[in-house]
């Protein structure tokens, strides 16, 4: 019994490689962003094909299944139409990837996988486009199962709330159980070298970098206390904003990571002090892109960029926190299997 996956959306492939880590062997992933191309192809098996999925049809994606038993459509559609931070939050069918969804529900009619599923952020459920996703799904004949899970729940050091959605022509599926205990921000980082912020040249891992910081923001990171946020700063530093009643809302930027809890939602700009609680715990900077990369999830060895590259620090941070986390690809990898299992072994 062959089985193979297609992952659309595939980014630099954490989704790819966690089913891979899981047993599933994904023949190919489909983005329309070709700097993933190198990281994707590096370390996973599947071929990378730069192409935007409105222009992607059925037949090419059933030529890339090949002769497998069972075809798995995979995929995570860009989050940002949906996303909290979304600006435009009235009316989010404006923003440009709002009916990628869509074209993924166009390729599973193409296709006709056995298998269906999907990753996005939970504000997406409250959606039309996605009560048009589950209801289409069941009119061909899908059983459908949707949740949101925490990736902290299945051994990512990150507190990561996402939409998972399981979908079967064969019937009933559904999630396996969490038996993972909590890893933390210190399982996953603090053996890592000391770095200074603004040090942008390390020969041991190009990847262990971290952005200089301001004189001011020096100044605050300092006092930032691990879990806190910028009401521990002395008055003089704060930014004149938070001064301000309505300044005092925003609490979850300026803070520093706790080392005996899991990270905070890594976000696009993670490497980046003052957008969120990615102060390192103890060090006065910002994580690196290499303790984001291993706090997503992603084994040391995860090759991002050529050798010969030169690092452009914001679009690997972004890279790094538009991905799937591999564990939470390797769960869903989990759950597909045993939910096959009984027609495999049949």
């Amino acid at each position: 019994m062959k089985i193979s996956a297609v992952d659309l959306f595939c980014g630099i492939g954490g989704l790819t490689y966690g089913l891979s880590q899981a047993g599933i062997e994904v023949v190919a992933g489909i983005d329309f962003d070709e700097s993933c191309k190198f990281a994707y192809e590096q370390n996973n098996h599947g071929k990378f094909l730069h192409r935007s999925i409105r222009e992607v049809g059925g037949e090419e994606v059933n030529n890339l299944f090949g002769d497998a038993n069972i075809k798995i459509l995979v995929g995570c559609a860009p989050c940002q139409p949906f996303s909290a931070h979304q600006k435009n939050k009235k009316d989010r069918s404006l923003h440009k990837d709002w009916g990628l969804l869509y074209d993924f529900l166009r390729l599973i009619k193409e296709t006709s996988p056995q298998i269906v599923s999907m990753e996005n952020v939970p504000e997406l459920k409250k959606e039309k486009v996605f009560a048009d996703f589950v209801d289409d799904l069941k009119a061909q004949g899908y059983s459908v199962n949707f949740k949101i899970h925490d990736a902290s729940d299945y051994g990512v050091a990150q507190r990561r709330k996402r939409l998972l959605l399981l979908a079967s022509k064969f019937g009933n599926i559904d999630f396996l159980e969490s038996k993972f205990k909590k890893v933390t921000v210190r399982d996953m980082i603090y053996k890592i070298d000391k770095i200074v912020a603004g040090a942008v040249d390390n020969k041991k891992d190009r990847l262990h970098i971290s952005p200089t910081l301001t004189d001011i923001n020096i100044q605050r990171i300092k006092q930032s206390k691990p879990g806190g946020s910028w009401h521990d700063w002395d008055e003089a530093i704060l930014p004149n904003c938070y001064k301000k009643a309505t300044g005092q809302s925003y609490k979850s930027v300026y803070g520093r990571m706790s080392w005996d809890d899991v990270a905070p939602t890594l976000t696009t700009q993670f490497i980046n002090y003052g957008t969120g609680r990615f102060g390192h715990p103890e060090q006065d900077r910002a994580i690196s892109l290499r303790e984001g990369a291993l706090l997503q999830s992603f084994p040391m060895g995860y090759k991002f960029i050529d050798k010969n590259e030169k690092i452009c620090m914001r679009k690997i941070a972004k890279q790094i926190g538009n991905a799937v986390p591999p564990k939470l690809g390797e769960h869903i990898g989990k759950s597909i299997l045993k939910h096959l299992e009984g027609y495999i072994n049949g």
